[in-house]
């Protein structure tokens, strides 16, 4: 057995990026029921009403913003999407942005309605696009991290090729040698980190990733879903919005950027330097900063 304490690898994350430590963060877990009966998960950090809402991206969990929070020392949320963390799976694994953006809409309303800004990286920035186009009331202000709806398989092969990788690893060693081969310019200990949290051992021995790893499009003749329809979504947005993108390695194009702006000319584009596409893990003291500075900007 690998021991894991959800909640006592806060100081490595300190350690690793110098940040100041002194006693643990105060975080605890809630489930949020929702309208289909299931259930959605999300960590809230602190115990003041929570000023944020943040979203991981595909094949993650709320524990990639960990280092984030930390940096921020603010009270906030940071959702598992369905079907990810210790979110209950969908039966029917639709997990498409617009419809889990109702669910998230549940959980904001149940433990952030006063939040200030929702930031959400790749799967999770599509998803807080349609949570402030189609529920307008919860988000004030939008940070999308890495994405949009321009994002495609070819984009972002490296990514599809690791999360479509083997369902079951022979031992923790073997799981964690695969996203150490994936991810070569992360830190082993982060990585490490990043297992624990995203998968667990089976009574067999094995480890198997917690999210689900089907998807109903799959079951279809289509090799590629594409978000080109949520185009429509970023114009309805009517709230500040940034656009950060990974200056190292990026699923966004220039003509991706050049169409953003064109529909949400005011967005704050930024590009962070040395970070990939996960930005919160490559980037995440940079990252912290741009989420204060929009925070800081103004609503009206």
């Amino acid at each position: 057995m690998v021991f894991y304490d959800e909640f006592g690898l806060f100081a490595e994350n300190a350690a690793e990026h110098g940040l100041k430590w002194s006693d643990p963060p105060t975080v605890r877990r809630e489930s949020v029921p929702l309208p289909s009966g299931l259930r959605l998960s999300a960590l809230v950090w602190g115990t003041a009403e929570p000023e944020l809402v943040l979203i991981h991206g595909g094949a993650q969990n709320a524990h990639t913003w960990d280092t984030v929070a930390l940096a921020l020392g603010r009270p906030l949320v940071a959702v598992d999407l369905p079907g990810h963390g210790r979110s209950d799976h969908r039966p029917a694994h639709n997990y498409g942005p617009a419809s889990m953006a109702d669910d998230v809409a549940v959980a904001v309303e149940a433990l952030a309605p006063g939040a200030e800004a929702v930031v959400g990286m790749s799967l999770g920035g599509l998803t807080a696009i349609c949570l402030a186009a189609d529920h307008p009331r919860w988000v004030r202000r939008l940070g999308v991290v890495d994405v949009t709806p321009g994002t495609d398989g070819s984009k972002a092969e490296p990514i599809v090729a690791f999360v479509d990788g083997p369902e079951h690893f022979d031992s923790f060693e073997a799981i964690l040698e695969r996203t150490v081969e994936h991810n070569p310019a992360r830190s082993v200990s982060s990585l490490r980190r990043g297992v624990l949290h995203n998968a667990h051992e089976t009574a067999d021995g094995r480890w198997r990733w917690n999210y689900d790893p089907m998807r109903d499009w799959k079951a279809s003749d289509t090799t590629d879903p594409g978000f080109g329809e949520l185009w429509a979504k970023v114009s309805a947005v009517a709230v500040p919005t940034a656009l950060w993108q990974g200056g190292a390695w990026s699923v966004v194009d220039d003509a991706d950027v050049a169409e953003w702006m064109r529909r949400l000319p005011a967005t704050v584009h930024e590009m962070v330097e040395g970070a990939g596409h996960s930005i919160q893990g490559d980037r995440p003291l940079e990252l912290a900063a741009l989420i204060e500075d929009l925070l800081a900007r103004p609503t009206s």
